[in-house]
């Protein structure tokens, strides 16, 4: 386990703005499934980018990016394991569960705060996912800034 203590982001709808650390709220993602808590980040401007790519589309409402402060969390890190970073939901649909589950659940177990990854497309970004959202933990920046994806822009 590692700590981590750092800045986050995260594009977030901008009708979420004044609850800028919920957390997702599919029922099942990369690491939780139904009744989880998963607070999924990333650790720059452009892995937020990067990571959110596959849900956006053209005719979406407004986004903004927020950043995020985390303090003192306990993290296990998976970066470079590719099992950690692969394409999950063709896996789900077809199985009905996700094997990077696994990953979360035996941190949840050991009591992590949550998980450092690598990107899928572009390992060389890192993203977070934390299961405990104490305030101790994870603060949101006050501002945040309208963001546009750079692939819909003419």
């Amino acid at each position: 386990m590692m700590e981590f203590s750092g800045p986050v982001w995260r594009i977030l709808f901008l009708s979420q703005i004044s609850a800028p650390l919920v957390p997702a709220q599919a029922p099942e993602g990369r690491f939780h499934y139904s009744g989880q808590i998963a607070l999924y980040a990333s650790l720059s401007a452009e892995g937020a980018g990067v990571a959110i790519r596959r849900y956006v589309s053209p005719n979406d409402p407004p986004r903004i990016l927020q950043r995020a402060e985390v303090s003192g969390a306990s993290l296990i890190d998976l970066r470079g394991q590719h099992k950690a970073s692969m394409v999950w939901q063709d896996i789900h649909k077809e199985h009905g569960f996700s094997p990077t589950w696994r990953f979360s659940d035996q941190a949840r177990a050991k009591h992590a705060d949550g998980l450092i990854y690598s990107s899928r497309t572009r390992p060389e970004l890192s993203h977070i996912v934390l299961f405990n959202l104490s305030p101790a933990i994870i603060c949101a920046h006050a501002q945040a800034t309208p963001w546009e994806p750079s692939y819909f822009q003419p």
